[in-house]
């Protein structure tokens, strides 16, 4: 059974950083895709950014230059660094699986979320 733990939400002022943390168990970790969502009240998930098991890297485009994906494969550990936090970056976040096609996500196993909340 794959089981995803994520952790280092909070409360930030907008400007701040947060690091947020997924640890993997049931699965090999290194093969897999790992994702980042994101979850406003009442919408959809959103993709926020992506690692595959080459390290290839992808961002929503209102992450790039401020958040950053990464993985350690020694600690079945998946990362998402968050700087120059903003008010609209409020949200539920999501570690999950996934599969990698033709450029796009297809999210399998979910973790059970992390609320970051940024105030203004």
């Amino acid at each position: 059974q794959v089981l995803l733990v994520e952790s280092g939400g909070g409360l930030v002022q907008a400007g701040g950083s947060l690091r947020l943390s997924c640890v993997a168990s049931g699965t090999i970790f290194s093969t897999n895709t790992m994702t980042w969502y994101r979850q406003y009240p009442g919408e959809q998930r959103e993709l926020v950014a992506g690692i595959t098991p080459d390290d290839r890297t992808k961002y929503v485009d209102s992450v790039k230059g401020r958040f950053t994906i990464s993985r350690d494969n020694a600690k079945d550990t998946l990362y998402l660094q968050m700087n120059s936090l903003k008010p609209e970056d409020t949200a539920v976040y999501y570690c999950a699986t996934a599969e990698y096609w033709n450029g796009r996500y297809y999210p399998k196993y979910w973790g059970q979320g992390t609320q970051v909340t940024v105030s203004s």
